[in-house]
């Protein structure tokens, strides 16, 4: 891995991203942290002499060439993780999703432009769609929600704009789980309303699933942020390495709160991308990186 790059990181402020931020630290990375002004969550970020605050909102992100600091010789990688309407009711926007394609273009145009030889986004397992079989890098994409149709378009610009000038790493995140996770998620929601000893009414769960404990994808993000190998350009997916029926993990969370509370299956629809399996195949970031998940669910339950 690369020691001691200068990493600029936009969405730095996310639940992703500041576990992101955390292990760069760790590896005496210089990371230049790019915060929205009005951000209700900069407050988050470590004080640390590596790391630097640049204040700029979405929109603006094709001026970072005017940033004076960022103008340096040295190596860099630009880590792109901002993105608006995450939530259910973003995803289905068209408006909030085609508005972050073109920021998103922006900050592809200031990492050329400031010389980075690498540009990784994090994309989504959401531009699969909804599948069956095991999902692949190289597998179709159909995605059905606005937020999959984004990410997708966006990496296949991207791909085809960096060609012969920077390194493009499109990373399929799958689903992630931790301390500091949207207080929504189906994992912070099983355990706050098991915990609380109240009743909790869900989906029918069949489907595949597989889960990732933030730490883990925080070491998958920098493995490829900061691999040392050239010609590591495309696809991959970031995902756990225990696929189960859904209803196995809900009931191992409910175990873990010592069977307190009560759930019922079968009593809600399906999100914004439809009653997807995930069946993700990390075998092409292990092959290129090294990196495999560690932490068991039970684990990063408890840690949660």
């Amino acid at each position: 891995m690369k020691s001691k790059m200068n990493v600029i990181v936009t969405g730095g402020t996310s639940f992703i991203g500041l576990e992101v931020i955390s292990r760069l630290i760790k590896l005496d990375c210089r990371i230049w942290a790019i915060v929205r002004p009005e951000s209700a969550n900069r407050s988050k970020l470590p004080d640390h002499k590596n790391l630097n605050i640049i204040e700029k909102s979405l929109d603006e992100l094709d001026t970072l060439t005017d940033v004076d600091k960022l103008k340096t010789p040295e190596k860099k990688v630009f880590l792109h993780m901002a993105w608006d309407g995450v939530g259910s009711a973003g995803r289905i926007d068209e408006g909030i999703q085609a508005e972050n394609v073109k920021n998103s273009m922006k900050a592809l145009k200031a990492a050329a432009d400031l010389g980075c030889e690498r540009f990784v986004f994090s994309g989504s397992q959401a531009e699969y769609g909804i599948c069956s079989d095991v999902m692949r890098e190289d597998g179709k994409c159909s995605p059905v929600s606005e937020y999959g149709k984004a990410k997708l378009k966006f990496g296949r610009q991207a791909e085809e704009l960096c060609k012969g000038n920077m390194e493009y790493v499109h990373c399929r995140i799958f689903s992630v789980y931790g301390p500091g996770d949207h207080p929504w998620s189906l994992v912070n929601t099983c355990l706050k309303t098991f915990s609380q000893g109240k009743h909790m009414e869900l989906g029918e769960c069949t489907q595949k699933w597989n889960f990732l404990y933030i730490k883990d994808m925080a070491e998958a993000i920098v493995s490829l942020l900061l691999c040392g190998k050239k010609g590591i350009d495309g696809i991959y997916n970031i995902a756990g390495n225990d696929t189960r029926v859904l209803r196995e993990f809900v009931e191992e969370m409910y175990e873990c709160c010592l069977r307190t509370g009560s759930f019922t299956y079968g009593k809600r629809p399906p999100n914004a991308e439809g009653p997807a399996s995930l069946i993700p195949s990390i075998e092409k970031i292990t092959a290129v990186t090294g990196w495999t998940p560690s932490t068991p669910f039970k684990e990063g339950i408890e840690e949660t």
